[in-house]
């Protein structure tokens, strides 16, 4: 069986897809890994937006924070195209309003805003105390090792971003997953990224979208696919609150603070090793159970 791309290789089939190709001032298109997968995953499209809203941004201006909505499921056999529409460009601040489409229909809309930096008042919680580091817990590679069952999704999807569970991925089977209010992964891209500050916040991006709706099903000990629940997307939103670098590891530390009505919402802060706060994340999505 063929290994999934990983490493330097899976970091640069990812810039690729975030280097989108400009059609004119305002609009940009980009494409999907072909993993086989039936939709875009929401933090590619997500990620590709706010590269197409940066481009169209004096680069002096570092994004602070996006809100964004899925609207339908993607598409990842067909190009998305972006368009970015400028809200306001002022002393301190540009807002862009960033839309995807496909099939002339659109999948994904999100605004961002950007700032010039700034000094001001500095403070943040601490980080979680007590936790091991990212070389003391499982990488996806030994928790495939012991559910060989899941070997031909984890080879079939490129790994550019190395994530290791403090607790147990949401995709183990029912019944192996410890009910836990609070989940926490170690994550960092898994090569050398550019300097650029605009290709770390949209990488930070695409990373944030991987496991945050893992925090609700912990908390109830549930996980994903038959006999536990299925679910999606339906809106994202991150702050960026100090420099960082996405290719370096960062604790994304998430609880569920609400659940019901088949949705569920899911919050999570990021630390670095040093125990700086670089962003936090918000995310609600639709969670139905399904039979076994």
């Amino acid at each position: 069986m063929t290994p999934p791309l990983q490493g330097q290789a899976a970091v640069d089939q990812l810039l690729e897809i975030l280097d989108l190709r400009q059609v004119d001032a305002a609009t940009f298109t980009g494409d999907s890994p072909q993993t086989g997968a039936q939709r875009v995953f929401g933090g590619q499209v997500a990620g590709q937006a706010l590269v197409a809203a940066g481009r169209t941004v004096d680069p002096a201006r570092i994004v602070h924070s996006l809100h964004g909505y899925f609207v339908r499921p993607g598409d990842p056999t067909e190009p998305i195209t972006f368009h970015v529409e400028t809200i306001r460009d002022g002393r301190s601040f540009s807002v862009r309003r960033s839309t995807a489409k496909q099939h002339g229909k659109t999948i994904f809309f999100m605004s961002a805003s950007f700032q010039v930096l700034e000094e001001g008042l500095d403070h943040h919680e601490p980080a979680p105390a007590g936790v091991p580091g990212p070389e003391e817990v499982p990488t996806m590679r030994d928790w495939v090792e012991k559910y060989p069952s899941r070997r031909s999704v984890f080879n079939a999807s490129p790994q550019a971003v190395d994530v290791r569970y403090l607790g147990q991925p949401g995709w183990v089977p029912p019944g192996d997953r410890d009910a836990q209010a609070q989940q926490r992964v170690w994550m960092r891209i898994d090569g050398k990224l550019p300097d650029d500050p605009l290709i770390h916040a949209c990488a930070l991006t695409y990373a944030s979208d991987l496991s945050l709706l893992d925090a609700v099903l912990s908390y109830h000990g549930e996980v994903w696919g038959p006999g536990g629940v299925v679910g999606a997307s339906l809106d994202h939103a991150l702050w960026f609150h100090r420099t960082f670098r996405a290719d370096e590891w960062f604790l994304y530390d998430s609880a569920s603070p609400s659940a019901g009505r088949a949705r569920g919402l899911a919050s999570g802060r990021m630390f670095t090793r040093d125990g700086r706060h670089i962003a936090s994340a918000v995310q609600e999505g639709l969670l139905r159970r399904v039979g076994a």
